[in-house]
């Protein structure tokens, strides 16, 4: 009974129900990164590079016969090597690899003013003479 014990005190713990959030938010976050890519940074970089369809990209390893697209050759079982998704890959990679940073620095910066604040002073307590100038009085008394 310990061990279920134990589990259930862990599994909701604050940080596993926020590491649960974020992988959660991660996900759908990903998923808009790679329309951002595909859908609008892709088509862009392909129209500066002449047309180039990066998704496309590939080289037909097992033999001679040509294939238009990737999609034709995998569906006709060719060995290619498709270095544009790579690329994609890469660049999909870069810009949430960006978007992360710029994240983490706004999060970083907030955290640095929070810190910054001052704490509100503490009232001033006697001084040490004035402590003992108290007790002379008070010993005088007795």
């Amino acid at each position: 009974m310990g061990f279920i014990k134990e589990f259930k005190e862990f599994a909701v713990k604050g940080n596993v129900m926020d590491m649960a959030v974020g992988v959660i938010i991660g996900g759908a976050f990903g998923k808009i990164i790679t329309s951002l890519v595909g859908d609008v940074l892709m088509p862009v970089i392909s129209l500066a590079t002449g047309g180039i369809d990066f998704t496309n990209l590939f080289v037909n390893l097992s033999g001679s016969e040509k294939y238009e697209t990737l999609a034709a050759a995998q569906e006709a079982g060719a060995s290619v090597f498709a270095y544009g998704q790579f690329i994609q890959n890469i660049v999909d990679f870069l810009i949430v690899a960006l978007c992360i940073f710029l994240m983490l620095k706004g999060i970083n910066k907030l955290n640095r003013k929070k810190e910054e604040e001052p704490a509100p002073e503490a009232p001033a307590g006697p001084t040490q003479e004035e402590l003992l100038a108290e007790i002379r009085d008070l010993l005088k008394k007795q």
